[in-house]
């Protein structure tokens, strides 16, 4: 189990990532597939040919946003749709990941796997010390996944990120105000897939391999831990929803663990995750859970009450003064 929850710690780095994309841009990026993959081979591979582990985590990283920045382009200054434009990067990004895995095996262009069992990686003075596996190596690896959240929590609370976080809301608001929305669009892909390359990175050294099929089905585990988490924490409020995820990551890799305990097939855990994404999706609507303010509406809000009438004279048709409704506060906050 401790193992299954260091895992589900690393990858609450990705779920950080998917959740820029799918909850603040509201965009639906399929780059992630692809892009873990690449900073898996590009970490593998620097650390294969002997660079240290935190600049090949770091290349791995940078070569997650290159492929997110990619995504963006196409979407924004090609006017692809962006459904679309995640594809056809996730599909190039696989002849390149074969591409830059082979580069560090010796007479071969391409390569599919990767190892690295005998190279120093981020997590072997863990395991020198014995920490790793532990409930200590677990302490550390939340305190480091903490410290990316509180960094993203304060990007979003930025003039920058406020700014990205309206390009989701109402683009045609924000773009009213002078701001690009083709660049926020383009940053945010950028910084998404920059985490989730960065976690497949940290995978990678983890596992002490990197496979070309490893980003496979990834954006539904990314789906799985946002929205698992956000069902059972809500996400009122920024930093809520960024712990959310992460705990929804962890919350994942727990299931998937016992699942494996009760004796299903691994084959089956693609079926596991789509059936885990569909009940966080319907039981906040039918089940007792819709009883919690916290999991109804977007952004967790609490339904509007009524409003006290306010004394005085009445309002007329050409000036109807007075304080607006809660519904109407609430409809102009969101846009519409």
């Amino acid at each position: 189990m401790i193992g299954a929850l260091e895992l589900g710690i690393i990858y609450g780095v990705m779920a950080l990532g998917v959740y820029l994309t799918f909850r603040v841009l509201n965009f639906p990026d399929l780059t992630v597939d692809g892009s873990f993959t690449t900073g898996a081979a590009v970490a593998a591979a620097m650390i294969t040919n002997g660079q240290h582990p935190v600049l090949a985590t770091l290349a791995g990283g940078g070569a997650g946003l290159v492929a997110g920045a990619i995504t963006g382009v196409l979407h924004t200054k090609g006017r692809i749709d962006g459904l679309l434009a995640g594809i056809l990067t996730m599909i190039a990004l696989w002849s390149v990941n074969l591409r830059i895995m082979g580069t560090a095996k010796e007479g071969a262009t391409v390569a599919a796997n990767l190892p690295m069992l005998r190279a120093d990686t981020m997590f072997t003075p863990l395991r020198d010390a014995g920490m790793l596996r532990t409930w200590l190596g677990v302490a550390i690896l939340f305190v480091a996944v903490m410290v990316m959240k509180l960094i993203v929590d304060w990007f979003l609370s930025t003039n920058l990120g406020l700014a990205i976080q309206a390009t989701g809301d109402n683009g045609p608001m924000i773009r009213s105000f002078g701001v690009s929305t083709d660049r926020t669009t383009i940053l945010t892909l950028a910084l998404s897939n920059g985490l989730v390359a960065m976690c497949g990175a940290l995978v990678a050294q983890y596992q002490g391999f990197a496979d070309i099929s490893m980003g496979i089905g990834l954006i539904l585990v990314g789906l799985a831990s946002v929205i698992l988490g956000q069902a059972v924490l809500g996400q009122r409020f920024i930093w809520v929803s960024t712990f959310a995820v992460v705990f929804g990551a962890v919350l994942y890799r727990l299931i998937i663990f016992y699942a494996m305990r009760v004796g299903l097939d691994p084959n089956d855990m693609k079926l596991v995750t789509a059936m885990l994404v569909v009940a966080a999706l319907l039981l906040p609507r039918w089940g007792f859970l819709k009883r919690i303010p916290s999991l109804r509406g977007r952004g967790g809000r609490v339904p509007p009450r009524d409003v006290a009438p306010v004394d005085g004279p009445a309002p007329s048709a050409d000036d109807p003064g007075g304080p607006p409704d809660a519904a109407t506060v609430v409809a102009k906050s969101e846009g519409r």
